[in-house]
């Protein structure tokens, strides 16, 4: 609020400043017009001759004498007063684009217009919109800026609208025929904007049927333009944030959401940089859940153009030092590959054995990012395995890249035991490694004995069936699981075989068993004579197969039942 000295001060100089352009001084002033903290003692008659709003006040005021008057609520306040009573006076005054919309509202205000005086100011102000002002792109634009603060009375008096149709008119114009250097100048000139006046020249100029990549250029100059703290610059740095000030974070995340509203409806019309800045800006932000989803769902359409550096701008607070929530990354890609499944599905194919070469690229630039962040603490197992496993077992020919995040992870958290180091390498196939990562999974210590093992198996499967170590590894997975899956079946019909000769032998030897019983007992007594079928027992446990296995039948007494336990199966060795 205003101290008395300063207001004093005030009315002084507006006092002053009005006594240098009323010229009869001869005739002492009857009435003093208030506009906010600005007096001006002005004659009536020359007020009433082109203002009838100002007639209508003295001629309807209960006063006898009016005296004073208040016109506190004039569009565009003291100073276009001044200029509005400059004319009444017949004082000369230049009318700009900086101010014609504010005279334009203020005779509308003071009624001056041409139905209550020829040639008024009304008249004057709308032959210089349409003459001047309104003639030019530039021009428009800066009649539109100094409508922010003539609400609602510019709106109502069309100038918005005039402004919006002119600028979209001459922007489509400039975009399929540039007059200037460079092509796109309009868009910067465009960025001084309220983005309530940018909406409504993007919808005349959609009307109009600019193209998506124009409208999309002019957002993106007013978005670097109006949010030069939270979207990076040219050079790729980001800039540094101040998070203690909440009322610039509240005005910028409304803005954010009013940009994002205003994002034309095709999908590969922004670069995918451009929109993962603005997704950062949003989570930053705390922006709306449907501001962020829809920017979430615009990566996820042109994800294949995606980079690891687009990828790292979400994950990373502004000073890079901590990780943001990673949900948002993970429906990204979760988006992109059900939406490579639905493509499939329409084309006949199979999903799960043919990927197409947008999701190998995203497959790749995923492993890469993993090991980007693996280094983090604070990055737990189930986030760093929820993100790998999104990717298609498919859409990776070769597991070296997710090898070597597997890697960076365990070598940043030392800490974790052999279930937990098992746990981030299950997301890897080791049969799709190639020799050199092979060789070198083989002698990491950092990985689980587990993993070691199947590293050092595969090469030699891969040794005993002559496989070209210089094929790609691609092109062995397939026979290397055919192989283990032959030697599998191999070793149950090994078994099998066994396990059928060894009943035979069973058989036999209780069949023997069963005579010498019955011979035994038909004599008197006494000591037993040896017979034919017990030496031939004898000789048939001397020559028993499973001597060295887990029980010995040699010595076996013949009065003694066989207890023969089956041998312990085979299991396949890697030497």
């Amino acid at each position: 609020m205003a101290t008395p000295l300063r207001s004093n001060s005030r009315l002084s100089i507006a006092m002053e400043r009005t006594g240098q352009w009323v010229f009869s001084q001869e005739i002492p002033t009857d009435v003093v017009v208030e506009v906010g903290e600005a007096s001006f003692a002005l004659h009536k008659f020359m007020l009433v001759a082109k203002s009838n709003y100002i007639r209508k006040l003295i001629m309807e005021s209960t006063e006898p004498d009016l005296t004073r008057i208040n016109l506190s609520e004039i569009p565009g306040g003291p100073e276009m007063f001044e200029k509005a009573a400059k004319f009444c006076y017949g004082v000369n005054f230049e009318i700009t684009v900086h101010n014609v919309a504010a005279l334009r509202c203020a005779s509308e205000y003071l009624q001056m217009t041409d139905l209550y005086c020829d040639n008024n100011l009304s008249g004057r102000t709308e032959d210089f919109l349409a003459q001047v002002a309104l003639s030019s792109l530039s021009g428009a634009i800066v009649v539109l800026k100094s409508c922010e603060d003539l609400l609602p009375m510019a709106e109502d008096l069309k100038i918005l609208q005039r402004c919006a149709d002119v600028i979209s008119v001459k922007a489509c114009n400039e975009a399929n025929f540039p007059s200037r250097s460079p092509p796109n100048w309009w868009t910067e000139e465009l960025s001084i904007l309220d983005v309530e006046f940018v909406g409504k020249i993007i919808s005349a100029m959609k009307k109009r049927g600019a193209k998506a990549l124009t409208l999309a250029s002019a957002l993106i100059t007013y978005t670097e333009r109006n949010l030069r703290d939270l979207v990076r610059d040219h050079s790729g740095q980001a800039k540094s944030m101040d998070p203690d000030d909440s009322d610039i974070r509240s005005c910028q995340r409304e803005l954010l959401q009013s940009i994002v509203s205003l994002l034309p409806s095709e999908k590969a019309a922004f670069p995918i940089n451009f929109l993962c800045c603005l997704l950062r800006s949003a989570i930053f932000l705390k922006a709306s859940n449907s501001c962020k989803n829809e920017l979430e769902k615009r990566i996820s359409a042109i994800l294949e153009h995606v980079t690891v550096d687009d990828l790292l701008v979400l994950s990373f607070t502004y000073d890079g030092e901590r990780l943001f929530d990673l949900e948002s990354v993970r429906r990204i890609i979760s988006g992109f590959v059900e939406k490579e499944k639905t493509m499939a599905v329409f084309s006949g194919g199979d999903f799960k054995d043919t990927c197409s070469t947008g999701m190998q690229r995203v497959a790749k630039t995923v492993d890469a990012y993993l090991g980007e962040i693996a280094t983090y603490g604070e990055l737990g197992i189930s986030k760093f395995n929820g993100i790998a496993i999104l990717v298609p077992k498919g859409a990776r020919k070769v597991d070296d890249d997710l090898y070597r995040a597997i890697d960076i992870y365990l070598k940043a958290h030392p800490n974790l035991d052999e279930i937990e180091r098992e746990k981030v390498c299950s997301v890897m196939d080791t049969l799709k490694l190639s020799h050199e990562a092979r060789l070198h999974a083989s002698q990491n210590k950092r990985l689980p004995v587990q993993i070691v093992l199947h590293a050092l198996y595969y090469d030699q499967l891969k040794l005993r069936s002559g496989m070209d170590e210089r094929s790609t590894p691609e092109a062995g997975v397939g026979n290397t699981r055919n192989q283990l899956q032959a030697t599998d079946v191999s070793l149950i019909r090994e078994n099998e075989a066994l396990r059928s000769e060894l009943m035979k032998m069973k058989l036999v030897i209780s069949d023997m068993q069963k005579n010498n019983s019955n011979q035994g007992t038909s004599g008197k007594g006494g000591p037993r004579k040896p017979t034919f079928f017990s030496s031939m027992s004898k000789t048939l446990g001397k020559l028993n197969p499973f001597k060295h296995g887990s029980k010995d039948t040699s010595n076996i007494d013949d009065n003694v039942g066989v207890d023969i336990s089956k041998p312990r199966r085979r299991r396949f060795s890697v030497s």
